[in-house]
This record gives C-alpha cells, sequence and structure tokens, in this order.
C-alpha cells in the first residue's frame, strides 16, 4: 500500500507528539514539590516584584516547571514540582537560602467545660463582646457548617479585624458563613500536585468537611452552646467550645490522602493576613531540624505577628521521644481523660464479670450466653488474632462472640469483620503495646472494650474452659469516674528528641471520649459501612486536646489582649496542676503508676486559674534567635525562620537553658559506672525573667525535688513587684552528681505571692 506525504507527515507528528508525551509523563513522575525558601533582600533590582524574582529562579532551572504558591508572610519564598536534579540546581541558585521536599502530615485524631471549672466561674470569664473580637483559625479537614455548633444567634458584627472570606466549591456555598463561622477555605494544589485532580465522589474541593475531624476540631475550641447534645444518648448535655463567643475561620488543608506542606503553610499564610489571633492545627509529620519542619517555620512566623499557634503532640504514646510539633514557639498538647466514661460489661459463663466501655447503641444481646471464641485460636498466622479483613471463618465464629485483639486495623473496623463472618458480639482487648488504656467507640456490632490484664483473664478462661461462653450488656454514661484526669496512654511523649534542653509537651488537656460537632457525609466510625448520621460525636486523640488549648487561649486574649503568645502560653502552663488534691500525682493510664514532665509537662490545664497567673515569662522575637543561635543556626538557617537578617555575635555565650521558658529541662553529664554520685558534679546556671500581670506583690519562691543527686539554688529567693509589667530576673543554680545514663529525675520550683502560684516544672535526664 502506498502511503502519501501527507498521512506520513501526520504519522511523523503523532509520533513526536506521542513521544514527548511519554517523555512529559515520565517527567511528571519523578517530580515531587518542593518549598523553597528566598532571602527576599537580595532580589535583583532590575526586578519589579518577588513573585518574577520567584518565577526567573525557577525558570533558570526548569522550563516546564510551574509555581504553586508564593509565600510572603509566614515564609520567604514559594513552592512548586521539581525532580531532584532540578531541586539540587535551584539550590545554588543566588537568593535561595533552602530547597526542602515536601512533607506530608496527619491528622492527630458536653463534659468539658464542667470538668475545666469553666461552668462554676462565668464571673471570671471576659465578657462575651470582648470574646467575640477574638478569631480562631482552624487548619484542619474543613467544616460542616450546617450544625447549630455554628449558630450565631447573639453574636454582633463581624470583628473590623477579619480580612478573609467565605469561599465556595463543590457542596459548599459563599453564603454559608454567619457572624460564627466567619470564613472558610481550602488549599488543594499541593495534595492535587500529587495525587492528581481531588476525586468530587468521594471529597469535596470545597471547604466542605468529608471526613468529620475538622469540625470536631473547631467546635471543640469555639463551638456555639447546644442543649441536649449526644452521640446515640451518650455523654448527653449541653455541648461547648471552650470559647462559646469566639469567632471561627476553617482553613481545609487535610484530604484523604494527607495534609501536604505546601498546602499547609498556604493556609497558615493566608489565616495570618486574614486576621486569626489564635492558630489550631491537630496534624503531625516527620520530626526534623525547625527550619526544615514547615509547620514550625509557618508557627515563627505567626507567633512574631502576635498570634498564638497550638499544636497536637501526637498520638504515638507512651514511647518516650515520640513527640511532633516541639519548636519552642509552638503551644504543645498532650492528651488526658476526663472523669466520664461509657461502661460496659462482659459476663462469662464462670459467673466473673468484667468492665469496660463502648458506645455501642443498637439491639443488645440477650441475657442468655452464647459461645465466645478467641480469634489467635482460630488462625495459624501471628495476626490472626486482630480480626483483619477476611481473617475469620464464618463457619467457625458464626453466632459467637469473637474476642479480638486490638491493633493494625481500626478498632471498630474489626466488629465489622466480625459481623460479616456472622458474629454476634466482640470483645475488643488491649495487648501489652496499649496497657489499660480505654477508648470508647460506636461500635456497629456489640462490643466491650477491655484493658490488657482484663483481656487476658478472658482468653484464659477460653483456654480452660471446654464449653466457653459469655454475653454482653451496657450501662449508658457515668460521670465522677476517679482518679481524673489520668495521661492517655497515645497521647506522645517527652524528652524532647530535637532539643533535650526544651521541656515538651507543654501541658495536657481532655482528649479522651470528647464529644464535639460532627459531618453529615461520615458516620460516627467514618468507616464505609456506617450509614448512621450524627451531628455530634465521640472521639479521643491529642487532636481533640489541642482545640481545648486552642480555645483557652482565645480565652485569655479576650481577657489580656495586650498579652503576647508567650506570656498566654506561660499563663496557661504556670498555673496547670500535676498532683490531684489529695497531693499524689497525675496517673499515667499506661502504666498505673505516677506519671512525670515528660508526659504531661507543666501539668493539667486549668483555665480558671490562668486568667490571673500573677506572673508570666514572656518571650519575643529576638529571645528566639537567640536560642537559635544557641543551636548555633547559620545566618541563612535563621532567616528562614525569622525573615530578617541577623548573624549571631562572636564572643557572646548563648544558651538553650537561659531561653525564657516557663519549664526547666536539664541534660547532665553522665558517669560510665553503675553507681552515681561519686563523679565530678556538673554545675548549669539558668536565667529567666518574670513579668508581673497582676497587683503590686511580693513573691517567694520554694524548691520540691525527688531527688538528691542534684543541688538547686535559687538567687535571689524573692521577687517585689511594685507595679504592672514590671520586670525581675531570677537565676537557678544546678549542681548535679554524674549518674548512669537514662536516668531522670524531676523537680518543680515555685514562686508564690500567697495568693498565685507560679509553678514551673523541672525534668533532670543523664543521657
Amino acid at each position: 500500500m502506498k502511503i502519501s506525504t501527507l498521512n506520513l507527515m501526520s504519522m511523523l507528528t503523532l509520533l513526536i507528539s506521542y513521544s514527548a508525551c511519554v517523555v512529559s509523563q515520565e517527567k511528571n513522575s519523578l517530580q515531587k514539590t518542593y518549598i523553597v525558601h528566598m532571602d527576599r533582600s537580595t532580589m535583583p533590582g532590575s526586578l519589579d516584584d518577588h513573585s518574577q524574582w520567584y518565577i526567573s529562579s525557577l525558570k533558570s532551572v526548569s522550563d516546564s516547571a510551574e509555581i504553586l504558591y508564593t509565600y510572603k508572610t509566614v515564609i520567604h519564598g514559594f513552592s512548586a514540582r521539581l525532580t531532584a536534579e532540578e531541586a539540587k540546581s535551584l539550590e545554588g541558585q543566588p537568593g535561595v537560602l533552602s530547597v526542602l521536599e515536601e512533607e506530608r502530615y496527619e491528622l492527630h485524631t458536653t463534659r468539658t467545660p464542667q470538668f475545666l471549672g469553666l461552668d462554676k466561674s462565668e464571673a471570671l470569664l471576659p465578657e462575651s463582646n470582648t470574646v467575640s473580637e477574638v478569631i480562631v483559625g482552624v487548619l484542619d479537614t474543613g467544616v460542616w457548617p450546617e450544625i447549630e455548633s455554628f449558630d450565631d444567634t447573639g453574636l454582633g458584627a463581624v470583628p473590623s479585624s477579619w480580612k478573609g472570606e467565605c469561599e465556595g466549591g463543590e457542596n459548599f456555598s459563599s453564603s454559608t458563613c454567619n457572624r460564627k463561622l466567619i470564613g472558610a477555605r481550602f488549599f488543594s494544589r499541593g495534595y492535587e500536585a500529587a495525587y492528581g485532580p481531588i476525586n468530587g465522589t468521594m471529597e469535596s474541593k470545597s471547604p466542605r468537611d468529608d471526613d468529620g475531624h475538622g469540625t470536631h476540631t473547631s467546635t471543640t475550641a469555639a463551638g456555639s452552646a447546644v442543649a441536649k447534645a449526644s452521640l446515640f444518648g451518650y455523654a448527653e448535655g449541653t455541648a461547648r467550645g471552650m470559647a462559646t463567643h469566639a469567632r471561627v475561620a476553617i482553613y481545609k488543608i487535610c484530604w484523604l490522602g494527607g495534609c501536604f506542606a505546601s498546602d499547609i503553610v498556604a493556609a497558615m499564610e493566608k489565616a495570618v493576613e486574614d486576621g486569626v489571633n489564635i492558630l489550631s492545627m491537630s496534624i503531625g509529620g516527620a520530626l526534623s531540624d525547625y527550619d526544615r519542619d514547615s509547620v514550625s517555620v509557618g508557627a515563627f512566623g505567626a507567633m512574631s505577628q502576635g498570634i498564638l499557634v497550638s499544636c497536637s503532640a501526637g498520638n504515638s504514646g507512651p514511647f518516650p521521644e515520640s513527640l511532633s510539633n516541639v519548636a519552642p514557639w509552638i503551644t504543645t498538647v498532650g492528651a488526658g481523660t476526663l472523669d466520664r466514661d461509657f461502661p460496659a460489661f462482659v459476663s462469662l459463663g464462670n459467673g466473673k464479670k468484667f468492665s469496660g466501655v463502648s458506645l455501642y447503641n443498637g439491639k443488645a444481646l440477650s441475657d442468655s450466653l452464647v459461645p465466645i471464641v478467641y480469634a489467635g485460636n482460630l488462625s495459624n498466622t501471628t495476626t490472626g488474632s486482630l480480626c483483619l479483613t477476611g481473617s475469620l471463618v464464618p463457619g467457625k465464629v458464626a453466632g459467637k462472640i469473637v474476642v479480638c485483639d486490638r491493633g493494625l486495623n481500626s478498632r471498630v473496623q474489626k466488629g465489622v469483620v466480625v459481623k460479616d463472618a456472622g458474629g454476634v458480639g466482640m470483645i475488643l482487648t488491649n495487648t501489652a503495646s496499649y496497657g489499660e488504656e480505654l477508648v470508647a467507640d460506636a461500635h456497629l456490632i456489640p462490643t466491650v472494650d477491655v484493658g490488657q490484664t482484663k483481656g487476658d483473664l478472658i482468653k484464659n478462661y477460653i483456654f480452660s474452659d471446654s464449653n466457653p461462653t459469655a454475653t454482653i450488656s451496657f450501662d449508658g454514661t457515668q460521670l465522677g469516674v476517679q482518679p481524673s484526669p489520668v495521661v492517655a496512654a497515645f497521647s506522645s511523649r517527652g524528652p524532647n528528641p530535637i532539643t533535650p534542653g526544651i521541656l515538651k509537651p507543654d501541658l495536657i488537656a481532655p482528649g479522651v471520649n470528647i464529644l464535639a460537632g460532627w459531618t453529615g457525609a461520615e458516620g460516627p466510625s467514618g468507616l464505609p459501612a456506617d450509614t448512621r448520621r450524627v451531628k455530634f460525636n465521640i472521639i479521643s486523640g491529642t487532636s481533640m486536646s489541642c482545640p481545648h488549648v486552642s480555645g483557652l487561649a482565645a480565652l485569655l486574649k479576650a481577657a489580656h489582649p495586650e498579652w503576647s503568645p508567650a506570656a498566654i502560653r506561660s499563663a496557661l502552663m504556670t498555673t496547670a496542676y500535676s498532683t490531684y488534691k489529695n497531693g499524689e500525682a497525675i496517673q499515667d493510664v499506661a502504666t498505673g503508676m505516677p506519671s512525670t514532665p515528660f508526659d504531661y509537662g507543666a501539668g493539667h490545664v486549668n483555665p480558671v486559674a490562668a486568667l490571673d497567673p500573677g506572673l508570666v515569662y514572656d518571650a519575643t522575637v529576638d529571645d528566639y534567635i537567640g536560642f537559635l543561635c544557641a543551636l548555633n543556626y547559620t545566618a541563612n538557617q535563621i532567616y528562614t525562620l525569622a525573615k530578617k537578617d541577623f548573624t549571631c555575635k562572636l564572643g557572646m555565650k548563648y544558651s538553650v537553658g537561659d531561653l525564657n521558658y516557663p519549664s526547666f529541662s536539664i541534660p547532665l553529664e553522665t558517669t560510665s559506672g553503675k553507681g552515681g554520685g561519686s563523679g565530678a558534679k556538673s554545675i548549669v546556671k539558668y536565667t529567666r525573667t518574670l513579668t508581673n500581670v497582676g497587683t503590686p506583690a511580693t513573691y517567694k519562691v520554694s524548691l520540691s525535688s525527688e531527688t538528691q543527686a542534684v543541688k538547686m539554688l535559687v538567687e535571689p529567693e524573692s521577687l517585689t513587684f511594685s507595679k504592672l509589667n514590671e520586670k525581675k530576673n531570677y537565676t537557678v543554680t544546678f549542681t548535679a552528681s554524674s549518674m548512669p545514663s537514662g536516668i531522670t529525675s524531676f523537680a518543680r520550683l515555685i514562686w508564690s505571692d500567697g495568693k498565685h502560684v507560679v509553678g514551673s516544672p523541672i525534668a533532670f535526664s543523664w543521657t
């Protein structure tokens, strides 16, 4: 067959186009998102603005790369898709401080006002019209605006300081916002660059919350009061946020595939420009140096403009050094329990009865005993006890209660697996990784969650009885549970893995079984099989404790609008409590033993006391820059965080310990021997500055310690303040004996005028 010249040219054109497409696809598969930090002071004078400079810098290494976002507020620079070679080449361009591969962050997934004492102290709280001037920005999965928690009844005009807007999009109208929910935006360029266009059948490309997490955190921080709220009758009462009159602004940064750094920074930037006063972020990623962690860099920029940033500590406890968000300019929040529980019971055929927890509300089992089996006995695999999808044989579990071990898949998903195999109920038992921690869930099958000890006893019964039987029952909501609070086992712990000289977390707040608003797009379990729809849900995590502190910070900002973020955090920390009323230390549910400052930081938040702390440990941007100098940060690294040129002074002694922080963490020298105390002594001096935010008074210091290995001397022993905002310095000298590596000990320093108690935890670690 003869091919015409025209046809041949057409074929060649198609071939060339196809080849170019293949090359483009291959390049796209090699590209990743990078965040480029720029030194704006070095922009060539021939250019009119920084955006032009960023574009020309990018084009110098790639003709096809496009900028995702430009940043000018919390960071200086831009984000773009690049190959590794292009990123490396860009890093050598003039004015480029660093080129960092984007990190993916994950979510850290009522009774609270009464538990915190807010219901009994209305007279001490700031006026509602003052609180209504405070704007809490929440970076999360978006918002479900139709629920009553965003009712704006009684609120006046939107604060004049607000510069934001309500963005429309899929399933979300720009007219949805009101005087409570004053703004909503979404950020998806980074996410879509990594995963492709958002699938509108699975999630909304808009501020709409299809997950529930963002609605839960935002209503916890500042939701309006809603009477007779509950989840299936559990935890019934008035649901309200910590700052019921504060305004809420939503920034959707998290999608089905996670939360991407380029989107997070863009949202933080816009929130600062919009005029928020508090930023609440219940997310976390892998630990890295402060100038390489996008949340840390963005938080520094927000802090420098007077915005307090509250972040969750993470859900990787009870393992040590498991924290996220440890920068000292971030308020890092761990999780504790409430004095409320949702008891459920397992009754065995041998007459024994064990208590656990559950939020199941469907048809209950009869009082008649039914056969019970342990999933671990039904499989030869090492994961057989976990009730993973497809792991149960219907013929072996039909009509029976199945005992499943916690781990790998979600707790509620295990019940779905049991149900699909014909099981009639589930007992979910903790393994050593979870100890005695109990987290209630809205199960889809009659289920009781029990701790490790009770779980082992139930398994022993199954192993030893030829015909084991059981039944399950439920007992609603129980109040007044003691001891409370206790540190949640999942709450991430110190020591601080980045800077051991800064104690983290800063404090703990309620984070277990928290009732708050929920999305209408997901059932309470979040599983596809869960077709139930609720207005409120009960979930747990440091994601839940973080917005408690965000909302309480809003109350403090309303009462003291002149306070800096450091002053607000100081007030929350120095008034926190670490013991029960009987003087015993707050317990750690993971061990059943007393917890330590590595678990709870300064202690459990006490908002009423925080409104009048007496004294605060304040800190400025320059104080944090001095801290960076103590870490030997370069001028470029400091510019990345502070957005200004600064060179640490030669010959000046910078000390991490001298950062004006409300807590103390002292890494000490170790001895190689098994004994301690006989080697050379370490002498460390820390200086702190206290600012009077109360009436004139004289404060005297007191010290308590659990160790003889460290002698402490405070000079002077008393401080007299004669006027508001007066500052006084003091020095603590720690003289420590050498001890074996791994030893820790704790102490507490208190300044008191007889009315105010200004407490600081002290953590010693020989490492």
